[in-house]
C-alpha cells in the first residue's frame, strides 16, 4: 500500500472546531476566551468550516514544506505563518495604494484605515507564532498592478474576499482555542473590509450567499502567486 493511501486512511487529530462541537467543556472554555462577539460568530463559522469537503480539509492540513507559509513548524504554527504571509501581502498592497495617491477624502481615509488594520494583523500574527515557539514567516516581495482607482478598488475587493475565505478554510484544522479565537477576530475584519469594498465597486457584499465559502491553502496560494515578485 502506498504511503499516500496510508496517510489518507490514518486517524487524524480532531481540529478545535470539531472538538468544540463534541466537547461541552472545551466549548465553554473557548466561549470564555472569545467573549460574546466571538460566540455570536461561532455558529455560522462552524457550519461553513464543517461544510467544506474532506478533500479541501486534507489539502489545507498538509501545506507544502517549500512554501514560505509553513516556516517554523507544523500544525497551528504553519497555519499562523500561512495567515501571516497573506497579511504581509495585504499590508504591502495598501501601502502601494496609498503611495499611488489615487484616492482622497473619505475613501482615501478608509483605505488608510484598512492598511493600518492589516499591519496590526501582521504584528499580532508574528507575536502568536513566536509565543508558540515558531519562527515567523519572512516577508515576501510583493507586486501589485496599480493603474487606476477603479482597478485598485476591484482588486482590493478580490484580495479581501480571498483573505476572509482563507481564514475560514483553516478553521477545522486549528487545534488551539486561542489560535481559533485570533483567526475568528481577523476573519471578521477581512469580511467587513470586503463588504465595504463591495459597496464601493457596486458588487455583492455577500458573494457566496448566506454562508461564506472556505478556500483551502493550495487554492489561496495559487491565487496570490501573481502578486509575489
Amino acid at each position: 500500500m502506498s504511503s499516500a493511501t496510508s496517510e489518507d486512511t490514518a486517524p487524524q487529530p480532531a481540529g478545535i472546531v470539531e472538538r468544540l462541537v463534541r466537547d461541552d467543556l472545551d466549548r465553554k472554555r473557548f466561549l470564555k476566551v472569545v467573549g460574546s462577539a466571538g460566540a455570536a460568530s461561532f455558529g455560522a463559522f462552524v457550519m461553513a468550516a464543517c461544510g467544506s469537503s474532506s478533500k479541501t480539509a486534507s489539502t489545507a492540513a498538509a501545506p507544502t514544506t517549500t512554501s514560505t507559509a509553513t516556516t517554523g513548524g507544523g500544525g497551528d504554527i504553519a497555519i499562523l505563518n500561512y495567515a501571516l504571509t497573506l497579511e504581509y501581502l495585504e499590508t504591502a498592497f495598501y501601502e502601494k495604494v496609498i503611495a499611488a495617491e489615487l484616492f482622497s477624502g473619505k475613501v482615501g481615509g478608509l483605505l488608510e484605515d484598512f492598511g493600518r488594520q492589516e499591519a496590526s494583523h501582521v504584528v499580532a500574527l508574528k507575536a502568536a507564532v513566536s509565543k508558540l515557539g515558531g519562527t515567523p514567516a519572512t516577508k515576501p516581495n510583493a507586486k501589485f498592478p496599480i493603474t487606476s482607482a477603479t482597478q485598485v478598488a476591484e482588486l482590493a475587493y478580490t484580495v479581501e474576499n480571498l483573505g476572509a475565505s482563507a481564514y475560514l478554510g483553516q478553521a477545522a484544522n486549528i487545534q488551539s482555542p486561542e489560535v481559533l479565537a485570533s483567526a475568528l477576530a481577523i476573519h471578521s475584519v477581512e469580511a467587513r473590509h470586503a463588504a465595504t469594498l463591495g459597496t464601493l465597486v457596486k458588487k455583492s457584499v455577500s458573494p457566496d450567499g448566506a454562508f461564506a465559502k472556505p478556500a483551502d491553502m493550495s487554492t489561496v496560494l495559487a491565487a496570490v502567486k501573481p502578486f509575489l515578485a
